[in-house]
């Protein structure tokens, strides 16, 4: 992904070059920060205010001063007119500010599609078992994200796209990046977020699009062997969207046709076509 626009929330564009943190902010020093990510389709931010809305709650798990809504909806704007990128990845950025100070940092962010999303999807995700302690802030969208870039270089050099977070106990958890699902039949299974997973804004977007499409959403905990023997396996989140896996560490995974039913229904809730 290549950055094309940088605003700061209240001071407006910078250039995508600008330095504009300090070295000694907490986002940096400590990891205090939160942040979003989402899609941009056609110049219009995906589902922003829930996005807005995760951002003040994770923040407030931080105990971070609450990041301003209008300000960032303003940014938004502002970036996504400066990049000129109709469809792209935007991020959100809320640190603690510089130590003691107490004055915290907004910054939007646009950049270009990571490539090959659709060739991947084509393909398939494989996916490698890892397993996974979560910690105190599982389920807040903090930039401490350093263990779960470790889950995915452990994936890549057994030869994955992607991990697959597994508890001790065998429980199916979540993505470094994005929520699990499988199907049994017409069922559609994905793990509980009374399990320390983040609620993912895409994943309840497919909980609203998949009984139309005739499927049964079931949210519960889940033991590994049972994904393992499902007809079909997928991840989702906003950048990737809905991602069929199809090899877990080494072993094929059933593929059917509900990851293309809701990839379809996901854009066209997005108002923008599949074949976009």
């Amino acid at each position: 992904m290549t950055l094309v626009a940088l605003v700061e929330v209240g001071r407006g564009p910078l250039s995508p070059d600008a330095p504009v943190l300090h070295a000694d902010d907490e986002g940096v020093l400590r990891g205090r920060a939160v942040f979003e990510t989402l899609r941009v389709y056609d110049g219009a931010p995906f589902r922003l205010g829930t996005h807005l809305d995760r951002l003040g709650a994770s923040a407030g798990r931080l105990r971070l001063p609450a990041p301003p809504p209008s300000g960032f909806a303003q940014a938004v704007e502002e970036a996504i007119a400066v990049g000129k990128h109709p469809d792209a990845v935007l991020r959100l950025l809320w640190t603690a500010g510089r130590e003691g100070t107490g004055a915290s940092t907004g910054l939007v962010l646009v950049s270009t599609l990571p490539p090959g999303l659709d060739e991947l999807r084509s393909r398939g995700l494989r996916l490698a078992v890892v397993r996974w302690a979560a910690g105190a802030l599982a389920g807040a969208k903090s930039t401490s994200y350093a263990e779960n870039m470790a889950a995915q270089d452990d994936a890549a050099r057994r030869g994955a796209d992607d991990a697959l977070l597994v508890a001790a106990d065998d429980t199916v958890l979540e993505g470094p990046t994005s929520n699990v699902w499988f199907r049994e039949g017409q069922r559609l299974l994905t793990p509980s977020l009374e399990l320390p997973l983040l609620a993912g804004v895409t994943r309840a977007t497919l909980c609203e699009l998949a009984p139309p499409l005739g499927y049964e959403v079931e949210e519960g905990t889940f033991p590994l062997d049972r994904l393992r023997r499902a007809d079909e396996v997928f991840l989702s989140s906003s950048v990737r969207e809905v991602m069929p896996a199809t090899e877990l560490d080494g072993e094929r995974l059933g593929r059917g046709d509900a990851a293309a039913a809701l990839q379809g229904a996901l854009r066209a809730a997005a108002g923008y076509p599949e074949s976009a």
